[in-house]
């Protein structure tokens, strides 16, 4: 015979559901937050070695200014992402 759950019961159930939900996502949204700010510091160390190319490209470039810039670190961050989309990638 099975026994049927009073309204307690379940409401009890439903709460502890939904309270392992909430700590998966507060896990997940830790990562995500704990990873960006991994990241920022790496986009941080890698600017000044950057900046540095690029400066060095503009001199040499009859375009001289942003547009260099632009199109230089549009490239590379184009590629990072790229790189970073296929290594990450979700598999469902």
């Amino acid at each position: 015979m099975e026994k049927t759950l009073t309204k307690k019961e379940r409401l009890k159930l439903k709460a502890k559901a939904t309270a392992k939900k909430l700590k998966l996502e507060l896990k997940k949204s830790i990562n995500t937050a704990i990873a960006a700010a991994f990241g920022f510091l790496i986009a941080l160390s890698w600017r000044d070695v950057i900046t540095g190319y690029v400066s060095k490209i503009e001199n040499l470039s009859p375009l001289k200014g942003g547009l260099i810039s632009a199109i230089i670190i549009t490239v590379i961050s184009v590629i990072g992402i790229l790189i970073v989309t296929k290594i990450f990638a979700v598999n469902e």
